[in-house]
């Protein structure tokens, strides 16, 4: 289930920043589009409610498993530029900021998740979980 979610939240976080860069684009190609309504806030909110609790479950189940706690550091700060950017949106921090923090929130989010993934694999395919860790011996 981790690495599902993992996979999710890598691809809700690239869908946001697709969203995000080409939205414009494609509206300017396909006029229609606007119809969908996908450019206004309530996008950014849904998907944001949609990756906390998908990020927050990989990254804590994926922490448990390795124990590399700065995979958790990388996603809590990706899901904090996230949500300030969808929470205080172009109004308040105009148009471009509010792209810029949603890009690299999405690519900080997908990197923590790439990398819990392949944290997880390792420690999976690694056969003495009981003798190999990362902890020091005290």
């Amino acid at each position: 289930m981790q690495t599902l979610t993992d996979k999710m939240a890598i691809g809700i976080s690239l869908l946001c920043a697709i969203h995000c860069l080409a939205f414009p684009l494609m509206m300017v190609l396909l006029p229609s589009l606007a119809a969908l309504q996908f450019d206004d806030e309530a996008f950014h909110f849904w998907m944001v409610m949609v990756v906390i609790p998908t990020s927050a479950y990989a990254l804590t189940m994926g922490c448990k498993k390795h124990e590399h706690y700065r995979v958790a550091v990388l996603g809590i700060v990706g899901l904090l530029l996230l949500t300030s950017a969808a929470f205080l949106g172009a109004a308040l921090l105009g148009e471009l900021w509010e792209k810029v923090l949603t890009v690299t929130g999405a690519s900080i989010v997908a990197l923590g998740h790439y990398s819990n993934y392949r944290l997880c694999r390792q420690h999976d395919s690694c056969a003495c979980h009981e003798h190999c860790t990362d902890k020091p011996i005290a």
